[in-house]
């Protein structure tokens, strides 16, 4: 999630000038080169024994989380929607952000979270949620950007839709960076995650700075690119661009969902 002064604005799916973004993935092909190396941890992989083809690995269920990037209600809900599409509103200017999330992003990560949960990979959720009622403890960057969404708001929930399922994890942050202001890391090592498939907003941001932190600190990050939103839509098409290849392999929702029944699916 972004600030006030950091302006996002949602892309319209009709006049999105799409980055390369894989529909399909050749799930044949990993599948038969993660088994190769199915027995060594990437995290402790030698210089000798990795190679490009590591980012494009296929997930493993049990040692993979979802991460979710501030998918709350100070974002989206049906009364921003409807204020946005009165024109001249001040929810005007987010029209085409709270669109994309409504019609292409929400439904996509309803998706992804239920084929996800369905094989069994821990599905995870940051906001931005201070830890007092008066702010005091949020970072610097916050406070002069007037980002505060106060312990236990409404705005710092998580949106319905696209929420949390029994008893899994919501991490609140009080800053911009996921790995930067709260234990997740932690609390990843502790689950045994070495695979992370990241979304949420924004696109250039919030999510970006988790994508490149999770690679920094060693984990094999996915992104999702029809899974996230920014509020301009070349700084969207951007980020995406920046981060694929580099810093995480970026796939659709129909390209992960697949996979996940790739990968569980009895092999002959």
């Amino acid at each position: 999630m972004g600030d006030p002064s950091r302006k996002r604005h949602g892309l319209r799916q009709s006049n999105i000038s799409q980055p390369d973004v894989p529909a399909r993935f050749d799930l044949m092909a990993a599948v038969q080169f993660a088994t190769k190396y199915e027995e060594q941890s990437m995290p402790n992989s030698s210089l000798k024994d990795t190679t490009p083809l590591d980012r494009n690995r296929p997930v493993e269920p049990r040692k993979t989380a979802l991460l979710s990037i501030d998918m709350q209600n100070a974002e989206w809900s049906d009364d921003l929607l409807a204020r946005s599409r009165v024109v001249g509103s001040a929810e005007s200017k987010k029209n085409a952000f709270l669109e994309r999330l409504d019609s292409i992003v929400m439904p996509n990560q309803k998706r992804l979270q239920d084929a996800a949960r369905a094989i069994g990979i821990e599905v995870i959720f940051t906001t931005i949620e201070a830890y007092t009622q008066n702010g005091r403890d949020i970072s610097l960057d916050h406070k002069i950007s007037g980002l505060f969404f106060p312990k236990g708001s409404w705005d710092a929930k998580v949106i319905d839709a696209v929420g949390p399922v029994g008893d899994e994890i919501v991490i609140p942050k009080t800053a911009s960076g996921i790995f930067n202001s709260t234990n997740i890391e932690y609390v990843l090592r502790n689950l045994g995650i070495e695979y992370l498939v990241i979304y949420g907003v924004s696109t250039d941001q919030c999510v970006e700075t988790a994508v490149r932190d999770a690679a920094d600190k060693g984990f094999l990050v996915t992104q999702i690119e029809d899974c996230c939103a920014a509020e301009e839509e070349h700084r969207h098409i951007r980020s995406i661009e920046a981060m694929d290849g580099h810093y995480c392999r970026m796939l659709s929702t129909d390209a992960m969902v697949e996979e996940f029944a790739q990968i569980t699916a009895p092999h002959v």
